[in-house]
């Protein structure tokens, strides 16, 4: 391995477009970030501009690059992150879209998921592509856009339109319209994609109304997708991994092998785990997903998500006004000894797993004469953990109904697990130690070893595990009694909030 040789990982995220140059022994060498305009024409619906998501990225990776005091000629190859399931519609011809980015988080395709419940169709998705049929998943939302946006289902019939998540889109522009394609991990957030196969199936595109013509072609995760304009950079780069930001996260934080998870605290929570070659059905509220895929061998992960996490920060900052920077919330937190009763259901956009439950609504309980906006802000922090406990104990149950055992420690990223208040308390709930690596940008650095394996930079995945290194480990100290009679007051709480 070269020590002259660096990789390049685009980060896209919901709030923010990212680009960070790692060297070859995974270590942060520059970063660049920027936020970016989030758009909500109505009540649960969520936006982005396609066209500010593409120029907030490449600006990114220009300044990444220019901090690191090198050029597009030291990078070996370039490795793509992205929120998922976030929806784009563009014109082959002009690159314009043809209507905003819908977000993962946007609700507006309910009542199409509802309709599709009512056929009967959800034993289905579910055998096919690994999904319950919900909102959150590109295709409904793909479908929304062909009802709406006048002649377009017509268009994309004729070829004249391209569908692709975030990573399509930025592969688009940044090899000027040579490649439209996408990876697995991203595929298998649609809806449309068998992931036994990893082909795009004919009969979910006949129930949803999609052409094919509109589709990008699906390849490994680690794969040459192609190559960058040279005038975008300063010369040809390989664009050589792509991968979900999710199962990036899994790859990054080393979790190759059945049994390993991992748990990512950003806007929203997405707990993972490997399950290797074999497709396992959730019995607890769980959903399958194919990993971030180095050959062509299907892999595959147990997933929950949490659709508010670090968004309840954000929301006791811009909402309630209550702290008037994210990086308050521990301080003020910890002003109380325990949250006095409190707790807050951040359910803003209806539950995710294991719940799924769209109507249920945010709910703040247990609220007494004293109780004061540290208690709620401690309540909010709480919830994050409370809601990722939920997820560990039906993951838990999957694998020994798999015959496997419970998981045994939670490997953690994201911005919020920064936070020591939120990730003990986390231990204390799962009674399991909670670990937190050195490099935290999992999501990152899972991308940049994706594109590093298919340039040749790494030789194996073993090679990748021997450079996962800890920073703290996070032992339970709550009495498991306790934790268990926290845990029945959340479940207590999500019940009022589902009944609101």
């Amino acid at each position: 391995m070269a020590d002259q040789q660096f990789l390049l990982a685009l980060d896209q995220g919901t709030s923010s477009s990212r680009s960070i140059v790692f060297d070859g022994r995974g270590q942060i060498v520059a970063m660049s970030q920027r936020e970016f305009r989030q758009i909500y024409p109505q009540p649960g619906w969520v936006e982005h501009d396609p066209k500010e998501i593409w120029a907030s990225q490449l600006e990114t990776a220009k300044e990444a690059l220019a901090k690191a005091g090198i050029t597009a000629r030291d990078i070996a190859s370039i490795g793509i992150t992205n929120q998922r399931e976030t929806t784009v519609v563009w014109n082959r011809r002009t690159g314009e879209p043809i209507h905003n980015a819908i977000v993962w988080q946007d609700r507006r395709a309910e009542p199409t998921c509802a309709e599709l419940r009512e056929r009967g169709l959800e034993g289905l998705f579910r055998e096919k592509t690994g999904l319950i049929i919900d909102a959150y998943f590109s295709g409904t939302k793909l479908k929304w856009i062909f009802d709406h946006v006048s002649g377009s289902r017509e268009a994309a019939a004729r070829g004249e339109l391209a569908f692709g998540t975030v990573d399509s889109w930025l592969m688009w522009h940044l090899t000027g319209g040579q490649v439209h394609a996408t990876d697995v991990s991203n595929a298998t957030r649609t809806l449309l994609l068998n992931v036994r196969s990893n082909q795009w199936d004919g009969e979910l595109l006949k129930i949803l109304d999609v052409p094919r013509e509109v589709l990008p072609a699906v390849h490994p995760s680690s794969h040459v997708y192609g190559h960058t304009l040279p005038d975008l950079l300063g010369a040809s780069i390989p664009i050589g991994g792509v991968a979900g930001d999710q199962q990036s996260a899994l790859f990054g934080q080393a979790c190759f092998q059945a049994g390993l998870a991992k748990n990512t605290y950003g806007t929203g929570c997405f707990m993972l785990m490997h399950t290797g070659e074999r497709f396992q059905t959730s019995t607890n509220g769980l959903i399958t997903t194919s990993a971030a895929q180095p050959t062509a061998t299907p892999e595959f992960a147990l997933e929950g998500s949490v659709f508010i996490a670090g968004a309840v920060v954000q929301w006791l900052r811009d909402g309630l006004r209550a702290i008037k920077g994210s990086g308050e919330v521990q301080n003020l937190a910890e002003t109380v000894p325990d949250s006095g009763g409190v707790m807050f259901v951040p359910a803003f956009t209806g539950l995710g797993a294991p719940y799924w439950n769209a109507e249920a609504r945010g709910a703040i309980v247990g609220l007494t004469r004293g109780s004061t906006v540290a208690h709620i802000a401690r309540a909010a922090l709480e919830s994050i953990a409370f809601q990722s406990a939920a997820l560990l104990s039906a993951m838990s149950r999957d694998a020994v109904a798999a015959g496997g055992s419970p998981v045994s420690e939670l490997r953690v990223d994201g911005g919020a697990c920064v936070n020591n208040l939120l990730m003990q308390f986390q231990a204390d709930l799962l009674g399991i130690p909670v670990v937190r690596p050195q490099v935290i940008e999992t999501t990152a650095l899972g991308a940049a070893y994706l594109a590093g394996l298919s340039c040749g930079l790494y030789a194996n995945l073993n090679e990748l595990a021997s450079q996962w290194k800890v920073e703290r480990r996070f032992h339970p100290t709550m009495p498991r009694e306790r934790a268990q009679e926290l845990m029945q007051r959340w479940e207590h709480a999500v019940r009022q909030a589902v009944a609101a």
